[in-house]
Order: structure tokens, then C-alpha cells, then sequence
């Protein structure tokens, strides 16, 4: 992706975070076929590899894993905080009225290499780990357990595991970092006006005197 020095966001710790905080990921991958890309909620397991390994499954039916082999080098993007920017939050525009609307994002490239899991334990592991994780602020959280096993075991033989062992990760945050304090400052204030908070809270963080 096209990445000028200013948007590159190189710190490890925080394209951690956008995988964690972001985690449907698209994975983007090369065939006889072409060019397809499926959207999957990763499970990201940091300490496994030189760079981290993704996690994650797909319906049996899905043509993804018996068309792309293993090892085959594939893409997964991250997605987030994102949304439009007006020209008019620039306090500088209502004076020359050189400014043009833009997109503030964030966005993770995971660059690695597939494996195929075809293992009944594995595939427990995952949707296991992944329902924990997202039940987890449910009042009564739901388990597998709560589904008839007969139900649970044809549901998890309807899907297959994949592994994506990362040799890369690149990120862009495009943050207003190319505004003075001042438009940025209208930046976040539009934001936080409309309820975009994430957007705004990584804005603020982009600053030269941001925690992010």
C-alpha cells in the first residue's frame, strides 16, 4: 500500500492492538481462480512465530481451503477506527479555504503463509477460544456447552481450520498527522460532536504529545 513516512506506523505494540481490537480480518488470497478475499474473526496468538500466527475457520463448503494450498503466501487487512474528515472542522479553511474532505483510518497489513488444520481438537480449541472472547461481556455468557452435542458436533464438522504464520506486518494510521495542532484539535472536537470516540481518541493519539 501506498505509505508516505508520516502515516507509517512501525510500533509493534500497536498493530498488536488494532489486530486485538479489530479482529474481522480479510484475507485476501491468490489461486487458479483469481484473486478472492474472505472476512474472517481471527484469533491472534502474538507469540507464535517470529511475527505471530493468526487463527480462524471456515465453512467445509467454502472452496478457500481445498483451492489454496498450504503455504501458499496470503494477506490478511485490519481494519481500525476510520471516517470521513469535512473540510469544515478546519479552523484554517474558514480562513483561506485551501482544504480538501479526506478519510482518517487505521489499517494492518499481515502478510504470511497458510496452513490448512483439518483436526477435530483443534477446531474445538478455536471456536472455544473465540467464544470466550466475545462472550465474554454477555451478562450470561454462551458456551458450547449450552448446544446439543449431537448439534455442536455437526456444526464443527461443517468447518475446517486455518493457520496464517505471519513473516510480516504493516501498518498506517492516517490521523490528521499532516494538519497543525489547531485543525486537528477541530478534527477531534467533529469527532467526539458526532460520537466517532475511537476515531477521535486515536487522533488525539497521533499528536506529537499523544500516547498514541
Amino acid at each position: 500500500m501506498y505509505l508516505p513516512a508520516h502515516f507509517a506506523e512501525t510500533r509493534v505494540e500497536e498493530l498488536h492492538r488494532i489486530v486485538r481490537t479489530y479482529p474481522l480480518g480479510m484475507l485476501v488470497t491468490h489461486s487458479a481462480k483469481g484473486i478472492d478475499a474472505d472476512h474472517l474473526p481471527f484469533e491472534f496468538d502474538a507469540d507464535r512465530g517470529a511475527h505471530g500466527t493468526l487463527v480462524a475457520h471456515v465453512a467445509r463448503a467454502n472452496p478457500l481451503w481445498s483451492d489454496i494450498g498450504d503455504g501458499a503466501e496470503v494477506m490478511v487487512v485490519f481494519r481500525g477506527a476510520e471516517g470521513y474528515v469535512s473540510p469544515n472542522w478546519y479552523p484554517s479553511k474558514h480562513e483561506t479555504h485551501r482544504s480538501v474532505p479526506t478519510w482518517n483510518y487505521e489499517v494492518v497489513h499481515a502478510h504470511g503463509r497458510l496452513r490448512i488444520v483439518d483436526d477435530e481438537k483443534f477446531l474445538r480449541g478455536v471456536v472455544g477460544r473465540l467464544t470466550r472472547r466475545h462472550e465474554s461481556t454477555e451478562p450470561k455468557p454462551w458456551k458450547m456447552a449450552d448446544a446439543p452435542r449431537d448439534y455442536m458436533e455437526t456444526m464443527i464438522r461443517a468447518i475446517v481450520g486455518i493457520e496464517v504464520e505471519l513473516t510480516r506486518l504493516e501498518g498506517k494510521r492516517k490521523l490528521s498527522q499532516n494538519r497543525d495542532e489547531r485543525d486537528a484539535q477541530g478534527v477531534v472536537g467533529a469527532l467526539q460532536a458526532r460520537g466517532q470516540d475511537a476515531l477521535s481518541t486515536a487522533v488525539s493519539g497521533a499528536r506529537p504529545d499523544g500516547t498514541r
